[in-house]
């Protein structure tokens, strides 16, 4: 089916929205995993530790999946944005990866020893931390832009490119807005004191996150020529003020679900619908380039009969993982009981 301005819906964009669609998942179900890391080191009492990370304990590392997904489909789907891609954000991807690691292993270990239960929790404090700033600073570093010599169809930029004052406020802005859904996840899952100070933590992490919305969504049509024509130039500038409109509408119904309606469910699922238009306001910033600005989704892809077979794949495999996690967050839905667990 053709599209505006010639682009055909092809192949080619199937890809590139199922990648988009893993990614999204991943950010939008390890970030309240993440944030709920960061938000550890605020709670002293063991109990309240606990309660907090027996609340993602059966669904942690399924949430994982999707990372996995979404790095596998890009190499497979586009093998050349991933061989420039790569070498540019080498250290905020190596850095995430080892965090996610530490992680994990704290997971685990800290239920299996006393006496080093705090090194254990400063471990996943650190990973959730790390793996949270790392994701943001790659993020950006990759909307800025990356160097690409196209003859040799290589990366030519410097080992720290990255490493910028737009990619540090990224990942500050992304370390705030995982806490923000790790605080609406525990006010959902949790009951007493412990839901209480979510509550108002959420409230502080919402202001927070809102306000660097703002920031990164007014820096970065500056960042390049095609972010500026895309978003302030004819029907751009009606799209923006009206993506601008919503996340204001759903930060106040966050709010009020907060704190007048005093809501355990809804301003969770307001944080993730604010998390969710955010990205496809990135989306629709980077369309068609895989690696802004050098390299399109289609110079990019890998041949179509590759793409093609890859899809009969993903089309069994991504039903089935939307399936089992599905079924794993119906299963373990409700409140947790800091003695029996999940009720």
């Amino acid at each position: 089916m053709p599209l505006a301005d010639g682009v055909s819906f092809d192949l080619t964009v199937v890809w590139a929205f199922l990648i988009a669609f893993a990614v999204l998942v991943y950010v939008i179900l390890d970030g309240f995993d993440l944030g709920l890391g960061m938000l550890f080191a605020a709670e002293r009492h063991r109990g309240d530790r606990d309660v907090m990370m027996n609340s993602v304990a059966p669904v942690w590392d399924g949430n994982e999946t999707w990372l996995v997904l979404g790095g596998g489909g890009l190499f497979a789907a586009f093998p050349l944005a991933y061989s420039l891609v790569l070498p540019a954000l080498y250290a905020p991807i190596i850095a995430m990866l080892l965090a996610l690691i530490f992680r994990g292993v704290a997971f685990e270990f800290r239920w299996r020893t006393e006496r080093w239960r705090g090194v254990w929790d400063f471990a996943f404090i650190f990973g959730s931390g790390t793996a949270a700033l790392a994701q943001g600073i790659a993020l950006g570093g990759l909307l800025q832009g990356i160097e690409v010599d196209k003859a040799a169809r290589a990366y030519a930029g410097g080992w720290w490119d990255w490493l910028t004052p737009f990619s540090l406020t990224v990942g500050l802005a992304l370390m705030v807005g995982y806490m923000l859904l790790g605080a609406t996840w525990l006010v959902m899952k949790t009951t007493g004191d412990l839901q209480e100070r979510m509550r108002r933590r959420a409230w502080l992490f919402g202001i927070a996150t809102v306000g660097f919305i703002g920031i990164v969504s007014l820096w970065t049509p500056f960042l390049q020529e095609g972010y500026y024509s895309r978003w302030f130039r004819g029907w751009g500038i009606l799209l923006a003020g009206l993506v601008g409109l919503s996340v204001l509408a759903l930060a106040t119904l966050m709010f009020r679900a907060l704190t007048v309606h005093r809501h355990d469910y809804w301003p969770f699922v307001l944080a993730l619908a604010m998390f969710t238009l955010c990205f496809i306001g990135l989306g629709i910033s980077m369309f068609p380039y895989i690696v802004p600005v050098g390299v399109t989704i289609w110079e990019a892809a890998a041949p179509r009969n590759a793409q093609l077979f890859m899809l009969v794949g993903a089309g069994i495999l991504i039903p089935i993982i939307l399936a089992y996690t599905g079924y794993a967050y119906w299963v373990f839905r409700g409140k947790i009981d800091p003695d029996t667990g999940y009720h």
